[in-house]
């Protein structure tokens, strides 16, 4: 009986093989070196001959814990709460225009930003916000009688502006998976639905999101298991590296990369990387967990 099952499904496993190499030999061959992070390492020396320092690359990273870890965690929360919602709304109102035409013409529109670099955006960014020439001071704040505002030298105004750029720049694609899926329906149950009188709002709230609920938790749990990590441009690029808004702006990743720059330390690198994936497992177990008791189907194991 196994034979069979084997000679009926090799098929199959040769089309995986690559792919499964590929997860090796990428994911999981690397992790023998995860014994850096708790070596000074030397070029020299190579990484078995490195001497131990126990956990004192972890030192580094917990000298500024809690400013950094907040950032992380906080600015992920809110680009997943932030990003499901305003990507699941705007599928949602792609899939009522009733012109294609038109529907592809707001697909390009906001696929345009999540095309565009990180150094580009920077720019785009710059254009608007420099305290010199930027639109907004000499446009906005000056047709309003306001004083210009030196924007890279205020840590107050970022979270808002870093959320505002991550929505803008990631929105455009999150939303054309959501839109797929929606498309994908089938449209006896609106039609249906419509000829028991229900209208636009009843159809999203009790065909179109109940049937959107496991895309949604699949996008979650995926943003979830990276939820100590940050999109490197984003938080370096974008406020141009300044320091004055290193309060609101310094996640791990960037903390991480100035300290390299600083000392050099690969050690350091490894730790924060080994500190990241633990933290990252053990939510994704956490939020799985929760899902499985709040509906085991849609949990992924």
């Amino acid at each position: 009986m196994k034979k069979k099952l084997l000679g009926k499904h090799l098929p199959i496993y040769l089309m995986a093989l690559p792919g499964l190499l590929y997860l090796f030999i990428n994911n999981y061959m690397p992790m023998g070196g995860l014994v850096v992070a708790f070596k000074n390492f030397s070029a020299k020396k190579g990484i078995w001959g490195s001497d131990w320092v126990g956990l004192k690359n972890f030192t580094y990273l917990f000298a500024d814990a809690w400013t950094i870890t907040r950032n992380t965690i906080l600015y992920n929360i809110t680009f997943i709460i932030l990003g499901n919602l305003l990507a699941v709304t705007i599928a949602i109102l792609l899939s009522e225009i009733a012109s294609k035409k038109m529907g592809k013409f707001y697909q390009s529109v906001i696929l345009l930003p999540h095309l565009i670099s990180w150094v580009i955006i920077s720019y785009l960014v710059y254009a608007f916000l420099s305290a010199d020439s930027g639109f907004i001071n000499n446009t906005i704040l000056g047709l309003a009688g306001k004083d210009p505002i030196s924007w890279y030298n205020e840590a107050k105004y970022w979270p808002f502006i870093i959320v505002f750029v991550f929505l803008w720049q990631s929105t455009g694609y999150s939303s054309i998976v959501y839109f797929a899926t929606v498309v994908g329906f089938d449209k006896g149950y609106y039609e249906a639905a419509e000829l028991e009188g229900a209208g636009p709002w009843k159809k999203i709230r009790y065909i179109t999101l109940p049937l959107l609920k496991p895309v949604i938790i699949t996008m979650v749990m995926l943003a979830v298991g990276r939820i100590f990590y940050s999109d490197f441009g984003l938080f370096y690029q974008i406020p141009m590296n300044s320091g004055a808004v290193y309060s609101t702006t310094n996640v791990i990743d960037t903390y991480v990369y100035r300290g390299l720059l600083q000392q050099g330390n690969i050690g350091m690198s490894a730790a924060a990387g080994l500190y990241q994936s633990l933290v990252g497992f053990i939510v994704v177990m956490t939020a799985n967990l929760l899902v499985r008791k709040a509906d085991k189907e849609n949990a992924f194991f």
